[in-house]
């Protein structure tokens, strides 16, 4: 599903416009992304929660030149779905 089919069906089961829809969820993908450059998770109760992990350090092959890097710690973002989220998604 694409952000586009989403604004779409919240605005036909709402009955909100459109265009207010769409700022509405730019908005909150903003604020989520914000939050988490600034080091903050963000959770969301019953549905997961956007959470920033750290990856260790670690040692990769150049396979092209044949030589040896170091990757230093990095830190990525990830989603952890709910409980009852991931379990509605297992049926």
């Amino acid at each position: 599903m694409t952000k586009a089919e989403i604004v779409s069906e919240i605005a036909k089961s709402t009955g909100i416009d459109r265009a207010n829809v769409l700022t509405t969820v730019e908005k909150f993908m903003e604020v989520v992304k914000d939050s988490m450059i600034n080091g903050e998770n963000v959770y969301l109760r019953g549905f997961g929660s956007f959470i920033i992990k750290t990856r260790s350090a670690k040692t990769a092959r150049n396979i092209s030149a044949n030589t040896t890097i170091m990757i230093p710690e990095h830190k990525i973002p990830a989603f952890k779905p709910a409980k009852s989220f991931a379990e509605e998604v297992r049926k």
